[in-house]
């Protein structure tokens, strides 16, 4: 569900799939050929949420921010299903994994991986091209070639899963 709220009403892109159970509130804009999953939830509330264009929010996924703040989703994100994220800044390409806590005013690299779990800390800076796991996050290696070949196709697979969802949609079945 898309709901306007105090006065600002989410902005979504050509070719973005927004499920019909996630929530989009506010002060949202969600770039285009985006995958907004099942339950996921958008809190443009009280601050403002950008989403640049091929990024995946997966099911389950929170993305909010502090009062009168930007958190700033760069292109071809990916955040796996039921991360929670107060983010300043996400870098292109950045990976947020399964079930990982970014919290509030934090920043990650372009090209980082943050790891399935992770909990990356109040304020805290992942640098770019990284990954970081643990809690709290701390970098554990560099990105490599074989993350960026499995990452190209995951990031693909999801633009392309938004294409089907609006070319073909979901069929209820009755009760």
């Amino acid at each position: 569900m898309i709901y306007a709220f105090d006065g600002n009403t989410p902005e979504i892109g050509e070719g973005t799939y927004v499920s019909e159970t996630a929530t989009v509130i506010g002060n949202v804009k969600i770039g285009e050929r985006c995958y907004i999953g099942h339950g996921a939830i958008l809190r443009g509330d009280y601050g403002r949420i950008e989403i640049g264009s091929e990024t995946a929010v997966e099911e389950g996924v929170i993305i909010h921010v502090p009062p009168n703040l930007i958190s700033r989703i760069g292109n071809r994100v990916t955040f796996g299903h039921g991360a929670i994220v107060h983010s300043e800044e996400i870098g292109d390409w950045a990976v947020i994994g399964m079930g990982a806590i970014v919290s509030i005013g934090t920043r990650i690299g372009m090209g980082a991986i943050v790891a399935e779990g992770a909990v990356v800390k109040m304020n805290q800076m992942i640098p770019d091209r990284v990954m970081a796991a643990g809690n709290p996050a701390r970098v554990i290696r560099e990105i490599g070639e074989k993350d960026l070949k499995f990452w190209t196709w995951g990031k693909q697979l999801y633009v392309d899963l938004a294409e089907k969802y609006l070319r073909i949609g979901m069929q209820k079945i009755s009760d």
